[in-house]
């Protein structure tokens, strides 16, 4: 037996040992300081009212004087509360988000001075096993803001925020007018009229001729196939054969109600473009300065070779990203703000944005996770910019032709927008910075003969067993 002890305690030249040494002394990392917030507290949010719990330093240096009560989520009881908590010196106030209603706290706590953070309710979950009530959530959300254990919700500036509306506002009616467009093509389905199939755009100029004539009254293929514009693509014929059908009356009824409300809605779009323009001057950071200096309102520093340089505003220098356009321009001020001290990094507002896809590591096993849902109107605002990308010939649009070659289009949607994300974190932090495309040729290799190498490797790859020889070519033959 004690052999056997001997021989498993000293093992043999060339095996592991049984507890292995560290390789190195180790490596010092920079780790965020807890912070401890003394005077702390938290809000759990309902619709109609809210369970307060401040948690201050007792009697004794162990001890905390704890508080719990219910608010009414009214002006005048919020106004209250909040003077209340500047009084008891409250470091920090947290609230959770839960659906709209965090609003009046938010708010009215910021207009008092208070430091107010929001947290994200899946980040604020209570242990499982426990009780749950309004009452033990605002402890647990309090004890956890004490503790420095919360992340912080991106919530921009007053000036932002009514921005924000507008551009939300101006994207749910161009849904909505969407919505009563593929209805108007749904009856003249039901009316066995085929426009769409030879016109491009049903509600162009020629398509909106063939609408009204039809609300109107007109029933002759024939004349309702003399409306087209000359530049359509469809015969004569082919517009008369597309515009047979039994329409009827009920029809007309219901495409002229549709008709009325897609052109309110337009009506409402243009005025809502306005105002956005409008308040696009209110914003910090928007107006337009030089792109030599970065001074505001077209004045140049000493230095400056003012000759020639163009002044240009945010919106401007976003809209020179390929692909962007106004509107998304106005979206991604909007959405992302114009401090962008908030995102440390260019890819802290991509991960914020749900651009990035999550690390999944479990032992030696480590895979790719989904992007998440994120911001949706920013995400439309990328995608659009991206589709529109992927038709020029230039830098970002070789890009997502590239990847959608070798991973499909979903996955090039998502890696373009996540290039336009940062690029315009980087002209929301500087000023002077302007967008410069590189062109198609910037993933090209420069040099020939690494690219005749590489031609070389996936032939011989693609034919196992053969060798690919470049022979001269005989200019006489």
């Amino acid at each position: 037996m004690a052999a056997r002890k001997n021989m498993t305690r000293d093992a043999a030249p060339g095996s592991p040992a049984a507890s292995p040494e560290p390789g190195d002394d180790g490596a010092e990392v920079a780790e965020e300081r807890t912070e401890v917030v003394t005077y702390a507290a938290a809000v759990d949010v309902a619709k109609a009212s809210g369970m307060v719990c401040t948690r201050v330093p007792g009697s004794r240096p162990d001890r905390k004087r704890q508080k719990v009560w219910q608010v009414d989520a009214t002006y005048a009881s919020v106004v209250a509360l909040m003077d209340h908590l500047r009084c008891e010196g409250i470091q920090r106030l947290v609230l959770e988000s839960t659906s709209d209603y965090w609003r009046i706290w938010y708010y009215l706590a910021e207009a008092a001075g208070l430091e107010v953070w929001l947290a994200s309710a899946r980040d604020v979950k209570h242990l499982p096993g426990r009780g749950k009530s309004d009452r033990e959530d605002s402890v647990w959300l309090c004890k956890l803001n004490e503790r420095g254990m919360l992340r912080r919700s991106f919530v921009p500036p007053e000036g932002v925020r009514d921005l924000r509306s507008l551009t939300r506002t101006r994207s749910r009616l161009a849904q909505d007018q969407v919505r009563h467009q593929n209805r108007v093509e749904k009856i003249l389905e039901d009316a066995l009229l085929k426009i769409s199939c030879v016109i491009s755009d049903l509600f162009g100029a020629s398509g909106r001729r063939f609408l009204d004539a039809l609300v109107a009254g007109e029933r002759s293929p024939r004349a309702l196939a003399a409306l087209g514009d000359r530049r359509l693509r469809a015969t004569p014929a082919e517009l008369a054969a597309a515009l047979t059908g039994r329409f009827r009356e009920v029809h007309a009824f219901e495409i002229a109600t549709h008709l009325r409300l897609i052109d309110t809605i337009n009506g409402e779009i243009t005025r809502l473009d306005a105002r956005i323009e409008q308040q696009l001057t209110s914003i910090p950071g928007v107006a337009p300065a030089c792109t030599a200096c970065g001074l505001i309102g077209g004045g140049h520093s000493p230095g400056c070779a003012a000759d020639g340089t163009p002044v240009l505003g945010l919106a401007e220098r976003l809209d020179e990203i390929t692909g962007i356009g106004a509107r998304n321009a106005q979206v991604i001020i909007a959405e992302m703000g114009t401090d962008m001290s908030v995102f440390p990094t260019a890819g802290h507002a991509a991960a914020w944005a749900r651009l990035t896809p999550r690390t999944l590591q479990s032992g030696a096993s480590a895979k790719p996770g989904r992007t998440g849902k994120g911001n949706p109107y920013l995400r439309a605002a990328y995608g659009q910019s991206v589709m529109a990308a992927a038709k020029t010939d230039t830098r970002l649009g070789e890009q997502y032709r590239r990847i959608a070659r070798r991973r499909g289009k979903q996955k090039a949607i998502v890696a373009v927008s996540r290039v336009i994300c940062e690029i315009a974190w980087l002209l929301i932090s500087d000023r002077a910075a302007r967008f410069t495309d590189p062109g198609a040729g910037y993933y090209s290799p420069g040099n020939p003969r690494r690219q005749t190498r590489s031609r070389i490797r996936e032939i011989e790859r693609l034919n196992p067993g053969m060798k690919v020889t470049l022979t001269p070519i005989d200019r006489a033959a």
